[in-house]
């Protein structure tokens, strides 16, 4: 029987090709951007584009050139971006491990925003506690125990749900 695949492998199968395109050799940096720049500049800049240098490695072992990341910033925020573009190079080179970004090109325009997260859902009251656990008591397995438990938290905490 086949394993499920991870959902990261999936996307990387489906955006590689347009990532790609883009210079990029995987999401992982646009999903770890918030935390490589910070929140509150995560806010107003996105990274469009890696372009790498065209010149061809003599040597298999060598490492390509450092790379030109081309980021995306309002207005407001380019000349911050500017002054921190020295330690930003420096957070994404950490990040990868090796020397990949050499320079920061600032391109300024609007930046979309993800959507904001949705509000949590109140804490659930004893009776509905109680249902949950009375139908989990029947589950050993305690990763599947946790994931059914915060499926019928999800479900029962939703307002106008259905009584069953």
């Amino acid at each position: 029987m086949a394993r499920p695949k991870p959902l990261a492998d999936l996307l990387d199968i489906c955006l590689g090709p347009a990532l790609a395109a883009q210079g990029f050799a995987s999401a992982d940096i646009l999903a770890a951007w918030p935390g490589i720049v910070g929140p509150r500049l995560a806010t107003a800049c996105r990274p469009v584009r890696i372009e790498w240098s065209r010149r061809g490695l003599r040597d298999r072992d060598e490492r390509p050139q450092p790379a030109l990341l081309v980021v995306r910033v309002e207005g407001a925020f380019a000349l911050e971006l500017q002054h921190v573009a020295p330690l930003l190079i420096e957070r994404i080179n950490a990040y990868y491990g090796w020397r990949c970004i050499g320079r920061i090109v600032l391109k300024q325009g609007p930046v979309r925003r993800a959507p904001p997260a949705p509000a949590k859902p109140a804490p659930l009251g004893a009776p509905e506690r109680q249902r949950i656990d009375a139908a989990l008591d029947g589950v050993a397995e305690d990763g599947l125990r946790t994931a059914l438990d915060r499926l019928g938290s999800a479900v029962l905490a939703k307002p106008g749900r259905a009584e069953a």
